[in-house]
């Protein structure tokens, strides 16, 4: 399904908002787009029909998949687990228009979304596809406009995109990319999940249940067809100064040295829409959070009866997770709380549950605390352990203090 079939099919559900009227791409689009609690298609800014709030509740990713919200968990994981699929490629990459000289990429509408930001604007929706020693991988990264041909990507240290820079940069060549805005929805949340290295394209055809068509940029990197298609290279050497940039939890990431791409090539079809996804909203906490809950679920598989996991909206869908399980025997919730903070390193609390209790419900799951929980004995806290670097709360080299709360019978 592209970008346009998903507009057209929210069009037809009656849950997408259009802006007609010409609006400001610093700060009065991330007004709206947080205001507003549904997607919406601005049909101008910056002479650019833009998407916002995409992904803005689960109920979306239901419609995506054509499943219920509450299987959600079950068809992810099970997708996750087996990561059948495959891809077939379809020749050379052919948008209908492509920019050579003279690379502008002010023309596009490069966001600033809060007065403090870094840069001249962010593009927050990039999916960056790099590749290196024919080991290619597809993840989203918030990339900082520093020139008409410049970008700093933020790297995470240890993930896939910083291992092949890595290999890159120690023989001083160049990591060849191409950056993909406004790709096929599902292909966009593959990116966001965490698989092993160059399965993205294997996931997304697994979730589409079709094989994932590719095709070849002039760089040589096999990309699915998007709105637009920027090929660049990350420099091996050349650094400089990212951010600040507002993250999930609304406070500003602190700025470090990160690598620079110089972008060489824009493809792009006609009248495209280009993709943003703005800080620290309800789209950008799911897409980061919510591709956990089935790594979890399948974590948890393996030392108890899971029944479904969530993350949960005031955590940002990222610190929190709420575990129902089908209890077979003491220690069972114990294990599937040690289960969930292995499969998801930036986790802070758990809360184990029965099949009876609703984790949609807070008013459930606090009426299972409140009468199954023993202070005394069902209380995991683990002192002193890496936490994530979004906590506020975390120390200064990055530690916190993980409870896990067992509320099973």
């Amino acid at each position: 399904m592209s970008l346009r079939d998903f507009i057209d099919l929210l069009k037809e559900k009656k849950i997408l908002h259009i802006i007609d009227s010409p609006i400001s791409k610093d700060y009065e689009s991330t007004e709206i787009s947080l205001k507003i609690k549904k997607p919406i298609l601005f049909q101008n800014i910056n002479n650019y029909k833009v998407i916002t709030n995409l992904f803005y509740s689960r109920d979306i990713f239901s419609l995506l998949f054509n499943i219920k919200k509450e299987n959600l968990v079950h068809f992810l994981s099970e997708k996750l687990n087996n990561l059948n699929g495959s891809v077939v490629m379809k020749g050379t990459l052919n948008l209908g228009n492509l920019i050579e000289k003279n690379i502008n990429l002010f023309l596009l509408p490069i966001f600033k979304f809060f007065k403090d930001e870094g840069g001249k604007g962010y593009i927050t929706s990039g999916i960056v596809v790099c590749k290196y020693d024919n080991i290619i991988n597809a993840s989203i990264h918030r990339l900082m406009v520093i020139d008409k041909n410049k970008l700093l990507i933020r790297i995470i240290p240890t993930r896939h995109t910083d291992l092949l820079y890595k290999k890159a940069s120690l023989k001083k060549e160049k990591l060849q990319v191409s950056i993909l805005i406004g790709a096929d929805p599902i292909v966009t949340y593959a990116c966001c999940t965490r698989v092993p290295i160059s399965k993205e394209y294997i996931f997304a055809s697994a979730l589409q249940e079709k094989p994932l068509e590719l095709f070849k940029c002039l760089n040589g990197i096999e990309v699915p067809k998007s709105e637009i298609i920027m090929e660049g290279f990350i420099d091996p050497i050349e650094v400089d100064m990212e951010g600040p940039f507002v993250d999930i939890t609304g406070k500003y990431d602190k700025c470090r040295l990160q690598p620079v791409i110089y972008i060489e090539k824009i493809h792009y079809c006609n009248d495209p829409i280009f993709q943003s996804i703005v800080p620290s909203s309800e789209e950008h906490r799911l897409l980061m959070g919510t591709p956990y809950e089935a790594k979890i679920f399948n974590s948890i598989k393996d030392v108890a009866c899971v029944k479904n996991v969530i993350l949960t909206e005031g955590s940002f869908y990222y610190f929190h997770a709420l575990v129902q399980i089908k209890k077979i025997s003491e220690g069972d919730g114990k294990n599937a709380i040690l289960a969930s903070f292995t499969s998801h390193k930036s986790l802070k609390h758990v809360i184990v549950v029965d099949e009876d209790i609703n984790i949609y419900d807070y008013k459930s799951i606090d009426y299972a605390i409140a009468t199954r929980l023993k202070g005394s004995k069902d209380l995991i806290i683990i002192p002193n352990i890496k936490g994530s670097t979004l906590d506020p709360s975390a120390s200064l080299d990055g530690t916190i203090t993980k409870i896990g709360i067992d509320a099973t019978k």
